[in-house]
């Protein structure tokens, strides 16, 4: 997934859905290099619906010295994190029914959204967005399987 984002050093990332904080971390360790000027960096934003995971990613993160470059915040992912907004990046590590509207609205012109597409468990599809000026072009990426999105613009229970 990492790959599919097309990482840069200084790029602002979102991800929805923080679970462990090891995937926030990875992207970190792409857009916000220890080896490289802090002024060059860049940042993730990682948001977790479910507290305790939020609590437990956060930690993590900590413990394995990323967290000067990756915050995490408890909220619903399904609508972004739009204070933070605009990034160049956008990763969902859940399968939502559509995209979600306010990712859009949040991706950078530019920018590149990765995100599961699909029922709760089944007949998913990894696709990758790429926010032109005035239009978006989608590509399939292939077969997957992820929990299913909650929150305003997830699956329903």
């Amino acid at each position: 997934m990492n790959e599919a984002l097309e990482l840069e050093v200084g790029h602002r990332v979102l991800e929805v859905g923080a679970g462990s904080g090891w995937h926030a971390s990875t992207i970190a360790e792409i857009v916000a290099p220890s080896d490289t000027p802090r002024e060059k960096w860049g940042h993730v934003y990682t948001v977790e619906i479910v507290r305790e995971l939020a609590d437990f990613a956060r930690k993590n993160i900590e413990r394995a010295g990323y967290g000067d470059r990756v915050t995490v915040f408890c909220a619903d992912g399904s609508e972004g994190y739009a204070s933070e907004a605009p990034y160049d990046r956008v990763l969902v590590t859940a399968a939502a029914p559509d995209i979600p509207k306010p990712l859009l609205e949040q991706l950078r012109t530019g920018g590149v959204l990765v995100i599961p597409i699909g029922g709760t468990y089944l007949y998913q599809t990894l696709v990758r967005i790429r926010k032109m000026d005035r239009r978006l072009t989608e590509e399939n990426l292939g077969g997957v399987a992820f929990v299913p999105l909650t929150g305003k613009y997830g699956h329903r229970a």
